[in-house]
């Protein structure tokens, strides 16, 4: 009878071993690239955070490529699926994110396309305030008239963005 369960239990090889951590590793390094408001959606034990920030501060390349092992040191000892999943959001790899940023992008076309759209989002977002997304549409089509950059077709998406971020509501269609 064979049993599968010795298979689980063998150490992991040498090689195995290096990959894993160097894999560890990579992860903080990218950790060490994202700014102070990006780390503090991922949810991070306080060792690992100050340890990141610290890494951020340091110019050296021998000291950086120290700090960057210290911090897979002490990756091998968190749970590393919460923060990969943590930068696959902030990357905009989550299936959930991207459906929620393109129905952001369908309601600020539809706004844009119609000023009754208004109605939806106060509907949605009861503390959305209307008079600041009328002046942000009108001024996005004006935009859009003279061909100029669209600074406030952006505005109006990171509008909504935090509207939809405070509110945690679910846009009509």
């Amino acid at each position: 009878m064979h049993d599968d369960s010795a298979e689980d239990l063998a150490p992991l090889s040498k090689t195995k071993q290096k990959e894993a951590m160097h894999a560890l590793r990579d992860l903080g390094a990218e950790l060490v690239e994202l700014s102070a408001g990006q780390l503090k959606r991922i949810d991070l034990p306080e060792d690992l955070l100050a340890a990141v920030r610290d890494c951020q501060k340091i110019t050296a390349h021998g000291a950086r490529r120290r700090q960057l092992q210290y911090i897979g040191k002490l990756m091998r000892g968190v749970d590393e699926e919460p923060i990969r999943a943590g930068l696959a959001l902030l990357r905009g790899e989550s299936a959930a994110e991207t459906a929620r940023l393109h129905r952001l992008e369908r309601m600020r076309e539809r706004l844009l396309g119609d000023e009754s759209v208004l109605a939806d989002i106060a509907a949605t977002w009861p503390a959305a305030d209307l008079q600041h997304l009328r002046q942000l549409r009108r001024n996005a089509l004006k935009e859009q008239a003279t061909g100029k950059p669209p600074k406030n077709f952006r505005a109006i998406f990171q509008a909504l963005q935090e509207l939809d971020r405070e509110g945690h509501g679910h846009a009509a269609e």
